[in-house]
């Protein structure tokens, strides 16, 4: 049986993994570099656009417990995000482009991985297996291909990506290195606003001239990753309130905090450069230069590269999919990634490890089986499944999405970080299960 996966991205690149440590050849289909999209800048696999992060590390948070889930079974994106990782506090972080670069070779490496350069614009539902693992930034000829064998439109949304700073250019007399609440070591840096920078910094960024959008488009912003420029217009506070928090980040020369902070990240092992965290937005570059100046500390800041914005495509999940991530009306056709409708990079790799197992499993002659929904895996398909269909949009993990405690146990156990344990050591527990009940054969690849 004949299993293509179009797209190597986070989800494309695992699910193709999952099935050659089984035993199972794929051909992995990839447009880039011969076409390019609207964010990417090479043709290596799993280049990471947005942000460098994979969120937080800290125990028996919803973030933690989704990537222990996936280490468990045996990640090998996450295997290879933790060797090419950056100091990033609590967080998860990755040095982008050697995460890229190792990600590739792994995959080129793999002998029963065939890769395949070029853009898939057609897809056969009636022969093999098909999973489409194309991202937010689907080709507009699959996407209408896509739409096709749906029957729906696409829902979309706009995505923005944040800007990168030079680390020499970085003003450090008027910065500090501090973790918030001193969570993990101290690798971010700090800049902090009197009263009257912030005020100045935002009646910049509100008067800051935007990036035209063309007529068609419907500026349909994913909450979760919100332009600053549009967190500023909600009101004068909100930032501060937002990504300028200052709370857990008092400034050790003062000892004091600060009216509001900006937060850099590094963006490579050798910390040459630095991400603005939570600055995403869509102005105009001379704008962008012209306001994020402001910024104490970045008063000459060279920018290695500008915010931007661009369209992020997903299915409408809840209407489309069963619980394995295939087509209802196509159970050949399989999702995997952004564009099944989860949001982030971790849950997009869990995604397609998951489909992975699925259509390993198929191949091998075995039903794929659902992972339990106490897991953070399985949360996530549950909500795929079972949200609103009317006003769908994608998620993240969070432990609104997991089962909670029965009332009873809620009630005896009124510490909240407790009980999130509890809720963690059961989902590592069904995941263990399940784990088991899905084992096909050895392991066929390691990395």
């Amino acid at each position: 049986m004949t299993i293509r996966i179009i797209g190597a991205g986070l989800a494309g690149c695992e699910a193709a993994w999952q099935c050659a440590r089984q035993g199972i050849a794929v051909e992995l289909y990839e447009m880039r570099p011969k076409k390019s999209t609207p964010a990417h800048q090479t043709g290596k696999f799993a280049e990471l656009v947005c942000s460098n992060s994979l969120k937080s590390e800290s125990e028996n948070t919803a973030p933690w417990l989704l990537k222990e889930e996936m280490r468990r079974a045996g990640s090998v994106l996450l295997k290879l995000a933790q060797e090419t990782s950056v100091p990033a506090g609590h967080a998860l972080a990755v040095d982008r482009d050697l995460f890229a670069a190792r990600v590739t070779e792994t995959i080129e490496a793999e002998p029963l991985i065939k890769v395949v350069r070029e853009e898939v614009t057609s897809i056969d539902e009636s022969d093999g297996m098909t999973v489409i693992a194309t991202g937010p930034l689907t080709s507009d000829a699959l996407s209408r291909e896509i739409e096709r064998l749906s029957g729906n439109d696409h829902l979309y949304f706009y995505d923005s990506i944040s800007p990168i700073v030079e680390a020499d250019s970085i003003d450090m007399s008027r910065v500090y290195f501090a973790a918030r609440y001193g969570k993990g070591t101290a690798d971010y840096i700090n800049c902090p606003f009197t009263k009257e920078e912030y005020e100045r910094f935002y009646d910049a960024l509100i008067a800051a001239q935007s990036v035209e959008g063309h007529d068609w488009e419907r500026l349909n912003y994913f909450e979760g990753c919100l332009p600053i420029e549009e967190i500023a217009r909600r009101g004068r506070d909100t930032l501060r309130f937002g990504p300028m928090k200052p709370v857990g980040l008092d400034d050790p020369g003062t000892g004091k905090r600060p009216y509001a902070v900006v937060q850099l990240r590094r963006e490579d092992l050798r910390a040459g450069s630095y991400n603005l965290v939570g600055f995403q937005n869509h102005l105009k570059y001379g704008e962008q230069t012209r306001v994020l100046r402001l910024i104490p500390g970045l008063e000459n800041a060279k920018f290695l590269r500008f915010g931007q914005i661009h369209r992020n495509t997903y299915i409408n999940a809840p209407s489309l999919l069963t619980k394995l991530l295939n087509l209802k009306q196509h159970p050949r056709v399989f999702f995997a990634g952004q564009i099944s409708g989860v949001e982030g990079y971790t849950e997009s790799i869990a995604m397609g490890l998951l489909v992975g197992i699925h259509v390993a499993r198929i191949a091998h002659g075995f039903a794929a089986v659902a992972p339990p929904r106490e897991t953070a895996i399985g949360s996530l398909v549950h909500y795929l499944c079972h949200a609103r269909a009317k006003n769908f949009q994608p998620a993240n993990i969070t432990f609104d999405l997991l089962p909670q405690l029965d009332e009873v146990a809620h009630r005896r156990v009124r510490d909240k970080k407790l009980r999130h344990k509890m809720v963690c050591d059961q989902a590592l527990s069904e995941m263990s299960k399940w784990l088991e009940e899905v084992a096909i054969r050895p392991q066929f690849s390691s990395v």
